[in-house]
C-alpha cells in the first residue's frame, strides 16, 4: 500500500488527472504493446480490436467474445469488428479457430511479434 505522501509526490509530477480513478472499481486496465501502437501497417480500427481482445484475454490465454458483444462494448459496428479481426489474422497478430455457424470463434493472441521493417 503506498503512503499518502508518496501519492501526493507522484500526484504533482502527472499531467494526466485520473479524478476518482479506483482501476478495480474501473474495471482495471489494459496494457498494449507499443509495436502495435505505432505500426504504421495496422488500421486504428485494428489496434482498438487487437487492444479488446487483450482485454479479454487476461482472464484466459483465448478469448472468444462475440463479434457483436466487442462492436457494442467499443461503440462500433459488428462490420468493421469483422473487418478488423481479418486485417489482424492477415498481419500475423491474432489466430482464428471457426467453431460453426452460431459459436463464437476463438482467437488466440500471438505473443511473440516479429518487428516492423523498415
Amino acid at each position: 500500500m503506498e503512503k499518502l505522501g508518496d501519492i501526493q509526490r507522484f500526484k504533482e509530477r502527472e499531467n494526466i488527472i485520473l479524478a476518482g480513478f479506483d482501476p478495480i472499481s474501473a474495471g482495471g486496465f489494459t496494457q498494449v504493446p507499443n509495436c502495435l501502437l505505432n505500426n504504421f501497417e495496422l488500421t486504428f480500427a485494428a489496434k482498438v480490436v487487437y487492444s479488446k481482445l487483450l482485454s479479454y484475454a487476461w482472464n484466459n490465454n483465448r478469448v472468444f467474445p462475440g463479434q457483436e458483444r466487442m462492436a457494442e462494448e467499443i461503440g462500433s459496428r459488428k462490420s468493421t469488428i469483422n473487418k478488423a479481426v481479418k486485417e489482424l489474422e492477415q498481419k500475423g497478430w491474432i489466430e482464428i479457430e471457426r467453431r460453426g455457424q452460431g459459436q463464437t470463434n476463438i482467437y488466440t493472441l500471438q505473443y511473440r511479434i516479429n518487428p516492423i521493417k523498415k
